[in-house]
């Protein structure tokens, strides 16, 4: 599990650099745009860039999300449990949403094979599964990130069972 912690930590940080450079760039873009108009000029693609950034900004940050476990949650019942078996409720809640993110992953595969095919294009020649290949690699990352979660909380849950006896 060390290694697969040191892994998902790195992943992290990527996501966040990532994160960071492209809110950035969105902030940059925004900016230069509102002086452009300003002067009667701007950049034809612009919006549609920046529109398309933010469909990035939301998977890494959901991604990130999952990882800390500060994703959109419902856990009613899971936080009147005691450790171990709280544990176990949360991780087959982590199974069933790696499940649905698994089945959400094939359908954005199969989004932008599509989009590939039928050559889409944003502008100025550019694809548009270039900018929609966020999609499944966002959804991989969540449905790995799941897995992960449900796998540490089945580890605490032994634990927890182990020093309780």
């Amino acid at each position: 599990m060390k290694i697969i912690k040191k892994i998902n930590d790195a992943v992290a940080t990527l996501e966040g650099a990532l994160l960071l450079t492209i809110i950035l760039l969105m902030v940059f873009g925004a900016f230069l745009q509102v002086i452009l108009r300003y002067f009667d000029l701007g950049i034809l693609w612009g919006d549609i860039f920046l529109r398309h950034l933010v469909l990035w900004v939301g998977f890494i940050g959901a991604s990130l999300a999952t990882r800390d476990g500060k994703h959109i949650n419902v856990d009613v019942f899971a936080r009147y449990l005691k450790k171990p078996l709280k544990n176990y409720v949360m991780a087959f809640i982590d199974l069933f949403s790696a499940t649905v993110s698994w089945y959400l992953l094939q359908a954005a595969i199969t989004f932008v094979l599509e989009e590939k095919e039928y050559n889409s294009i944003v502008f100025n020649d550019v694809p548009s599964w270039y900018f929609q290949i966020i999609i499944p690699i966002g959804f991989g990352l969540i449905f790995i990130r799941f897995i992960i979660s449900a796998l540490t909380r089945v580890v605490e849950a032994r634990r927890a069972e182990g020093t309780a006896a």
